[in-house]
């Protein structure tokens, strides 16, 4: 059976951990649903090059646009293992744990919650509002896992591409699809 999973990449800062995400799911043969922002294309341009959003569309199995409500990853009865998104926007955060589903990144985000699949949220701003931290508290009640990219210092990383790799490791072990794919802490 094949596994296929949903990936957003909203317009936060942090671009390259959706393409992170990407390059190791597709190392593991899942199939990926691309849904990206019209500023995480921008975002993309912007911390990764110019053509990193060609090379994310390229990385994809489906790229659908954020506009199609009626693409195939808007319905329950399309089988995923889940989603991530990175980054997680707080305006996208806001509109999933308001469950307003008006693109189709956030509609379907919710429908992992409705079906009870993970859906993994790595959220990108600092410092946090209380808006935000309501947000933040909503979704993970509804059922969805917060992985704010925060560096693993205990690793001892040496560069930011190492970091990044390691966050979306992090993030493709929760959905629980594969052995661990993150360094582990070593005592």
């Amino acid at each position: 059976m094949t596994v296929r999973v949903v990936l957003g990449v909203a317009g936060a800062s942090g671009a390259g951990l959706g393409v992170s995400v990407a390059r190791q799911l597709l190392a593991m043969g899942v199939e990926v649903d691309l849904v990206a922002s019209a500023a995480a294309e921008r975002t993309l341009a912007a911390e990764c090059g110019e053509t990193a959003w060609r090379d994310l569309q390229a990385m994809a199995t489906r790229c659908h646009d954020i506009g199609n409500i009626g693409a195939s990853v808007a319905s329950g009865s399309v089988p995923v293992s889940g989603m991530i998104v990175a980054p997680c926007s707080m305006r996208s955060l806001a509109a999933i744990a308001h469950g307003l589903d008006d693109n189709l990144l956030t509609r379907a985000a919710g429908v992992q919650l409705k079906e009870r699949r993970r859906l993994i949220l790595l959220t990108r701003e600092a410092p946090l509002t209380l808006a935000h931290l309501r947000n933040m508290t909503a979704v993970t009640e509804m059922g969805a896992i917060l992985l704010p990219p925060v560096p693993a210092f205990y690793l001892n990383p040496r560069s930011v591409a190492e970091i990044v790799e390691q966050i979306a490791a992090r993030a493709i072990d929760l959905l629980a699809i594969s052995k661990p794919l993150a360094r582990e802490w070593e005592a």
